[in-house]
């Protein structure tokens, strides 16, 4: 006979009459630097791609119209309303992203069309590792090409061959300060993106008084004449007018740090004025000049003011891209945690919010790669080639499983699911269609591709494995209940203190613990099972985590449930089960963990290369002590060989 312990309820708070409401501004201050850092900083490069990138357009009046009509009418379909009206709707208790939106599909779903739902949105959530490495590199090396020519004419300045080696060291010195934590600099992101979001509002409106005629581009028949007039041309220019749009899933992946008002008010008071008024500031530079000119953005800058605008160019390309740092660590703490990724450091770096994460070796291969690229590319140029691959593939994801939460979650007739997602789809596929054309043509776009590729084979990989393990422990698995009742007729020796048993499977026997029994023969007088598991919500309240069980000979069971934007501390999850009446005091206390050997010659029906791969990804992941913040001089590791 069992007994659970549960904890007793608190008392209902009861909110005071006329309790002020919480301020919404601040946040909405602090989701300028974080969320819209990214989209922000389009401007220094977005345009200029259209008219001398990959596929340069002569500066006329009517293509001028028609690419600026395309930025206002992707901005405003795009990022203002599949993501801001539709999208955000779609929470997980607050959440937001991918893995948020994918834990929202009921687990009575099944079949095939779940199966790749849920492999599409892996695959999307591999691609932003793709995107957080060309977004760093490509931000930071536009903003200071303003130093390598003159804005007009494209003459080359005496910075010109420094160019490259001052955007490296100051990638370097980004990703360098990483480890300390972003809450203090934190502070200061917001309002530096204010500044920024003004003076390229302020430069636009320059611009705009001395050609007002460009505003003509808000009607979207301009877009349409353009395609009439360009066809296959202009279905490729696609590939460039994307990036004024990059940063907009950002929105949604964020949206758990700082809520959906203070997204929407940041949005709509701010960041989308200022980005239409600089973008049809540029637009009329262009028509005024009556060519086209080496660097719009820069071109709109007074001489004198020069050199500060670089400077808050740079500041704005750092923030935007520390915001996409910080996402890879989120997305890579989730994929742990949800069992798609192998363990590994999870610094927190401030001890009062729990999304403040410093991951070490993502850290450390984000910056190989962002210097590396800089390094190999050399200009924003041909980094833009590359670019745009990775956003639209994981904007039509997005758009895919949205439609799918929609059918199965919120119970939509498919007249109106249809009709919605195939807007959205319009333009996501529409977008994705023009950049993967650069896969051909041999522009770079296939490094994205090859990024995510990888890091969803190693997910995938990775999941494999684990389930493999699971079965093959299992069934090698002796039940609890069969255990214990042999303990009556056959007791062990038993010696002072508390064992504590890591157990994957929260209702069997640890093989660790039968391993133990099997060679040593001796048992703590008392034995806790503890079983740590994830679920599919961001955040699991405290009064529902935890679980605590008591059985007979001395045995507990414990279940901590945690969600996937939490970190699990073992020996805090020891000290609250004093409150459900489980006292293990940490000078007596023995953490058994398993350590598998793995054997690739079994008969599991993996690959053989995959079977290698999961092999050298368990050797090489962080061990379960350091994750789970285990005293390592309390740990005693029992090692076991399995063979795959």
């Amino acid at each position: 006979m069992t007994l659970a312990l549960a904890k007793p309820e608190a008392a209902p708070q009861v909110a005071p009459l006329h309790a002020p409401a919480p301020r919404w501004w601040p946040l909405a201050l602090a989701a300028l630097g974080v969320v819209f850092g990214d989209i922000g900083t389009s401007p220094l490069y977005a345009l200029k791609e259209c008219f001398s990138g990959a596929h340069p357009l002569p500066v006329t009046r009517e293509n001028v119209l028609g690419i600026l009509s395309l930025f206002f009418w992707s901005l405003f379909m795009v990022v203002a309303v599949k993501y801001l009206v539709f999208i955000m709707k779609a929470d997980n208790k607050g959440e937001g992203g991918l893995f948020a939106l994918l834990a929202l599909i009921p687990r009575e779903v099944e079949g095939r069309v779940k199966t790749g739902v849920v492999l599409a949105a892996l695959f999307g959530a591999a691609l932003l590792y793709g995107d957080g490495i060309i977004t760093p590199a490509i931000s930071v090396l536009s903003a200071v090409e303003g130093l390598a020519a003159d804005p007009l004419t494209g003459t080359e300045t005496a910075m010109k061959p420094f160019v490259v080696v001052i955007t490296c060291v100051i990638l370097a010195g980004l990703f360098g300060v990483q480890r300390r934590g972003t809450e203090k600099i934190g502070r200061v992101f917001g309002p530096l993106m204010v500044v920024w979001f003004g003076a390229i509002g302020a430069l636009g409106v320059r611009q705009l008084v001395k050609d007002p005629e460009i505003l003509q581009a808000l009607d979207p028949r301009w877009a349409v004449r353009f395609f009439a007039t360009h066809g296959f041309t202009g279905f490729e220019l696609l590939g460039a007018v994307v990036l004024c749009i990059t940063g907009g899933e950002a929105l949604y992946a964020d949206m758990g740090h700082f809520g959906k008002k203070p997204i929407r008010a940041s949005w709509w008071s701010l960041v989308f004025p200022a980005l239409l008024l600089n973008y049809f500031g540029q637009g009329a530079l262009l028509l005024h000049q009556g060519r086209n000119v080496a660097n719009p953005f820069f071109a709109t800058v007074p001489q004198p003011l020069m050199y500060p605008m670089v400077g808050l160019a740079t500041v704005a390309t750092i923030i935007a891209s520390q915001a996409l740092i910080s996402g890879a660590y989120s997305l890579t703490r989730s994929a742990v945690q949800l069992g798609w990724f192998p363990r590994i450091t999870i610094v927190h770096t401030s001890k009062d919010h729990e999304g403040q994460i410093f991951v070490p070796e993502v850290n450390t291969a984000l910056a190989v790669a962002c210097i590396g690229l800089v390094l190999v590319y050399r200009e924003s140029t041909a980094l833009a080639a590359a670019y745009g691959i990775a956003v639209t593939g994981t904007m039509a994801i997005t758009s895919v499983v949205y439609g799918f939460v929609t059918l199965h979650t919120w119970k939509w007739r498919w007249w109106k699911t249809v009709p919605l997602v195939g807007l959205f789809l319009f333009f996501d596929l529409g977008f994705f269609s023009a950049n993967a054309i650069k896969l051909v043509e041999g522009l770079g776009g296939w490094f994205p591709v090859a990024a995510g590729v990888a890091v969803f084979t190693l997910m995938t990989t990775w999941r494999r494995g684990r389930l493999e393990l699971a079965q093959r422990f299992t069934a090698q698995s002796v039940p609890l209940e069969t255990l214990l009742h042999d303990f009556v007729a056959n007791p062990p020796h038993r010696v002072r203190g508390t064992a504590v048993f890591m157990a994957g499977n929260p209702t069997g026997t640890p093989p660790v613990m039968l391993h133990h029994l099997k060679h040593n023969q001796v048992l703590h007088r008392q034995v806790v099972l503890l079983s740590v598991v994830s679920v599919e919500t961001p955040v699991v309240p405290a009064n529902e985590a935890l679980t605590v069980t008591a059985l007979e000979h001395g045995f507990y069971r414990v279940v901590f449930k945690t969600g996937f934007m939490q970190t699990p501390n073992v020996p805090q999850i020891l000290l609250r089960t004093r409150e459900l009446g489980l006292v293990c005091e940490p000078s007596t206390t023995s953490y058994f963990l398993g350590h598998e050997s793995l054997l690739t010659t079994g008969r599991s029906p993996m690959m053989r290369w995959r079977k290698r791969l999961f092999a050298f990804v368990s050797r090489n992941s962080r061990s379960a002590t350091s994750y789970f913040g285990i005293p390592p001089g309390r740990v005693v590791e029992l090692g076991m060989q399995v063979d795959l």
